[in-house]
Formats: C-alpha cells, structure tokens, sequence
C-alpha cells in the first residue's frame, strides 16, 4: 500500500510539473526568448504561441481546462456578462467581442446578443488563426456574425459603432502601455449608452490566496499584477469623461466583470 501511494504521488507531481512547465513554456517562457531575439516590437509580440498557433489553440481550448485555470469560476463570471447583455434592448444593433477567447464564452454570448435583439455579433481579434477557430465554434450563427482581424489598441471600426462590447481576460496579457490604449478604443467604439463587459482578474481579499495569486502572475502572466493596482480597469475607466463603472467581484475577489457605461451624448 505504501508502495502504491508513493507511485501515485510521484506520477501526481510530474503531472502537475509538467502541466506548469508547459503553459510556462507557452506563456512567460516564449516573451523571455522573443525578448532575447529582439523580437518585441512586431503588434502582435505579446501574444503568447498558446493564442496563435492552432495545434495548440486546439490543444488547450477544452472547457474543463479552461473552467479549471479559472477556479471553476469560468460559468459564473460568463453568466454575469449574458445576465446584463439579457436585459439591454439590442434591437437592431450591433455588439462587438474584442479579441476571441477559449471555452464557451462567446457561443453564450452571440446568444444573449442576439436573443436581446442584436442585428450582428462582430468577432475581432489581432490573430487570424482565433478568429478562424471562433468561426468553427460559432458555425450555428452563419450571417449574423462578422470576424475581422484587428488590433484592440487601434480599431478599424467607426466611433460608436457597437452598442455592446465583450472584452473577456485579455487586458491582463496586454502590456502596460497598451492596457488604457485598449480601453480608450473599446470605449471609442461604443454608442452613448452603450456597455463595456470587462472580465478579469482581480486582486484577492485572502492572504493566502493573494499570495497563490501574486505567484502565479510572477510565474506565468508577467503583464497581470498591475491591474491590482496601477493599471487597476476601473481607475482608468472613470477617468474618461461621462463613463461610470460597476465592479463586480466573485470568489473571494479573484476575479471581477466590470460594466463600463459610457454617457449619453449632450
């Protein structure tokens, strides 16, 4: 029985190590080698080999993995974003997902967006291979959504152009002078009235688990720490003129979805 239960927690460990040594290779590991090369000036420089190169976005995109990376919060803060996308009048708009994300996110909110009236879901993200496999999870929704490659810091789109605009975990993977970049655009897009849905992480109320936290962005997300503080959403959000936030924070404070309400035209 000894035997037995020091096999298995060995082969628990390398698991574990291996599994860490993978997304580290993916995430941080391939920002240190490019910074190495001299190779961090290209737009697309942040994003890491695990959003770009599609054996391994499908290798990765699998909901219980994804759920898992999030606590198993992943359902929760979707349900918060289609809760208030439910109860917006859509009708005859447009809303906007900036940049694609893994798991079901989007399928749930195409869905709420068109269910609340929405005329057309634009799908947009600076990497082709996303938007091709945002194509396949969204193929039920032929005509009523349009993928476009474009860059969340610099939008081609008009000025208030969406009514809504879905930005899920992407401003922690951005670097810190493109964080208010993005936000500056995903507000410029947006229509008087119209709601920014922002997920992210967020700093935790617990000790330990702010340790295990501040860890992990040491470890894996190097651009995440400052949205506790310096680069916090909605510090920047409210200092743009006629916008009011709500944050609302789940599991312990871990992560938190902002709604971002830009104001009505005078």
């Amino acid at each position: 029985m000894t035997t037995w239960l020091t096999y298995s927690m060995v082969a628990v460990v390398l698991v574990l190590a291996s599994t860490a040594l993978f997304f580290f290779t993916l995430t941080r590991g391939a920002l240190i080698m490019r910074g190495a090369l001299g190779r961090l000036h290209h737009e697309a420089a942040h994003v890491y080999p695990i959003y770009s190169n599609m054996r391994l976005i499908r290798l990765v995109d699998y909901q219980p993995i994804i759920a898992a990376i999030l606590l198993f919060q992943y359902s929760r803060l979707v349900s918060l974003i289609t809760h208030g996308l439910h109860h917006t009048d859509l009708r005859g708009q447009q809303v906007l997902i900036t940049s694609c994300a893994f798991g079901n996110v989007m399928p749930r909110v195409v869905k709420a967006a068109l269910k609340s009236g929405a005329r057309k879901v634009l799908v947009a993200d600076i990497i082709q291979n996303e938007l091709d496999h945002a194509r396949r999870k969204l193929g039920g929704y032929a005509g009523q959504v349009d993928y476009r490659q474009d860059n969340a810091i610099a939008m081609q789109l008009p000025d208030g152009s969406v009514d809504a605009n879905v930005m899920f975990f992407l401003l922690h993977e951005l670097p810190h002078h493109l964080k208010g970049e993005a936000l500056k655009e995903a507000m410029r897009v947006l229509a008087p009235g119209g709601k920014l849905y922002l997920a992210e992480f967020h700093r935790p109320r617990p000790s330990v688990l702010r340790a295990l936290s501040w860890t992990y962005f040491k470890v894996f997300e190097p651009y995440g720490l400052a949205l506790w503080n310096t680069h916090d959403p909605v510090l920047q959000l409210s200092a743009m003129p006629g916008v009011r936030c709500e944050r609302h924070v789940v599991f312990f404070g871990n992560f938190q979805v902002i709604v971002a309400t830009k104001g009505a035209a005078d």
